[in-house]
């Protein structure tokens, strides 16, 4: 995991990603009880993917490595337009 990051150039915000991503984890399964902290937590993954995706393209992975990013920023975004309705 470490040297990917070093591959995609971001080693020194790898524990700041990581720490990001854990409390969009935790805000997705507080989305259960409060709607509102899910959209947020939804939304700020999807702009995180939506940077993957970037950056991914600008060190030129192929389509294929970009799909799990590209993935995940689309279901990201659909629940946090879509889903936790309260």
């Amino acid at each position: 995991m470490k040297r990917e990051f070093e591959r995609y150039e971001l080693g020194p915000h790898r524990v700041l990603i990581g720490s990001l991503q854990l409390l969009a984890a935790i805000g997705l399964l507080a989305g259960l009880s409060e709607p509102w902290m899910g959209r947020s937590a939804a939304a700020g993954l999807a702009l995180m993917m939506l940077v993957g995706v970037i950056v991914r393209f600008r060190i030129k992975d192929s389509v294929l490595q970009m799909a799990p990013a590209f993935s995940y920023m689309l279901l990201n975004a659909y629940l946090s337009l879509a889903a936790f309705s309260g």
